[in-house]
């Protein structure tokens, strides 16, 4: 059964699993792990009563599992996911949602390279800060994309690792680790974040956005064996200070180990980021010895409010973490969802909230749940 502390669950919606959830407008727009599943879109006025308005699906061979949308504009991608359909290519689709139960596809954006596609990403309104794959690199870099008109999206910038570029000619360091993939960049002013996985998270300042240069980087690994998901900025001081939240995501693992956890970062010297803290489940750890895939951290929510960060943590569902003394952080409430049927537990992939406080907490198996959240 569920379990709650300082939440209530408003309502569940039966689905298929998912990578990514969003609200705009009071519109939640569901991106799905598996194909022919691609997005769904629910009207959640009444977070009680969501009701289903559209769907859309994809070919055998790519899913669509990250969306985000804003003004009318939804941007969901494609990415390669197993065999099949290799003439649909990776990506991006990019739709007009401003009647969100008849979803119009306005373009499509190519990513090219390798042919993987594009993984997670930020979007703005007007600029998608994306993971492609590209021509000429090996791995996942950073790429800006103008969709100032949607019909015809530019890229106006990108940055990579030097190394990455082997079409230029540049010398390919890493034969014998992990290959570089940018995750996704986050936006905040003229500053990107952008995680990296085995190869750390990066400060890219965009003030030129046709010319991103780096502040600073950190890469804990090898010494630690979790890739780096998500470098979040927190928009507000606390305690007079910048602040940063790094989730590692425990799956990909250098060697087994422990669960992977998240950690705090100051960054008021953005030029020399440093951690301060960490947070762990409570009892998630308690030996330091080997624990298998999807138990510990994923991600935090993209969207929030306060001092009070929103954690898909896969097995242990939605924790609610408090930062206001960054050196502590504490956990303030909890919603462990119910195992989906035929699922050995549950496998919580993301997360976002809404200016009402609402969580929406998605499995990636099967199944979504509307939160309530009342942290103390």
């Amino acid at each position: 059964m569920s379990r709650s502390w300082n939440t209530r669950q408003l309502a569940h919606i039966d689905c298929d699993g998912g990578g990514q959830v969003w609200v705009d407008r009071n519109i939640l727009y569901v991106s799905h792990m598996r194909p022919p599943h691609g997005t769904s879109i629910y009207d959640v006025s009444d977070p009680r009563h969501p009701r289903l308005l559209a769907t859309l699906e994809v070919p055998m061979g790519w899913h669509s599992h990250k969306v985000r949308a804003q003004d009318g504009i939804m941007v969901v991608n494609y990415e390669k996911f197993r065999e099949g359909a290799p003439e649909f290519g990776g990506g991006l689709g990019i739709y007009d949602v401003s009647q969100p139960s008849r979803p119009r596809l306005v373009s499509r954006w190519m990513s090219g390279g390798e042919g993987g596609g594009v993984h997670r990403y930020d979007f703005d309104g007007r600029y998608a800060y994306i993971s492609p794959t590209a021509e000429g690199f090996i791995g996942n870099i950073v790429k800006i994309i103008d969709l100032h008109d949607p019909a015809k999206p530019e890229e106006v910038g990108r940055w990579w690792i030097p190394g990455q570029n082997v079409g230029a000619g540049e010398e390919y360091p890493w034969d014998d680790y992990v290959r570089p993939r940018c995750h996704h960049p986050l936006r905040m002013g003229d500053r990107l974040y952008v995680s990296y996985w085995h190869h750390g998270f990066f400060i890219l300042d965009i003030s030129d956005m046709g010319h991103p240069k780096l502040i600073s980087g950190v890469n804990s690994s090898p010494a630690h064996p979790h890739p780096t998901h998500t470098a979040l900025p927190i928009p507000d001081p606390i305690r007079g200070r910048r602040l940063m939240v790094v989730a590692d995501e425990d799956v990909a693992k250098l060697r087994p180990a422990p669960p992977s956890f998240a950690w705090i970062y100051d960054i008021t010297d953005e030029t020399q980021p440093m951690p301060i803290a960490t947070f762990q489940v409570d009892g998630l750890d308690p030996d330091g010895l080997p624990q298998e895939p999807m138990t510990g951290c994923h991600q935090p929510s993209e969207r929030f409010f306060g001092h009070v960060i929103p954690f898909a943590w896969f097995a242990q569902g939605l924790r609610l973490v408090d930062i206001s003394n960054p050196f502590a952080p504490k956990e303030v409430g909890y919603f462990e969802p119910d195992v989906p049927e035929g699922y050995a537990r549950v496998s919580s992939n993301d997360v976002t909230m809404d200016e009402r406080g609402i969580a929406y907490l998605i499995d990636r198996q099967r199944g979504l749940d509307i939160i309530e959240c009342f942290p103390t």
